[in-house]
């Protein structure tokens, strides 16, 4: 019946969420980037043997490369 289709979702890559949404994106932006960078990090000590100074390098640039993604992505209100 015509009448019983559900309506498609019209968010897009674009889209910037609100409310709880824009906190958990901050918080999985900073947290994966931590993770990510963090375990190159340790990638690097592994095979350096650098006593884990790396492994702290990657967890700072991380928590950077996380925080500018927070901003530009959700720093500026529509």
């Amino acid at each position: 019946m015509a009448g019983d289709q559900t309506p498609q979702p019209t968010g897009g890559p674009d889209d910037i969420p609100t409310g709880a949404g824009q906190g958990w994106t901050a918080l999985s932006y900073l947290i994966g980037g931590m993770l990510v960078w963090g375990f190159i990090g340790w990638l690097v000590d592994q095979w350096l043997d650098s006593g884990g100074i790396a492994t702290g390098i990657g967890v700072v640039l991380g928590m950077a490369g996380g925080i500018i993604l927070v901003v530009r992505r959700l720093g500026t209100p529509t």
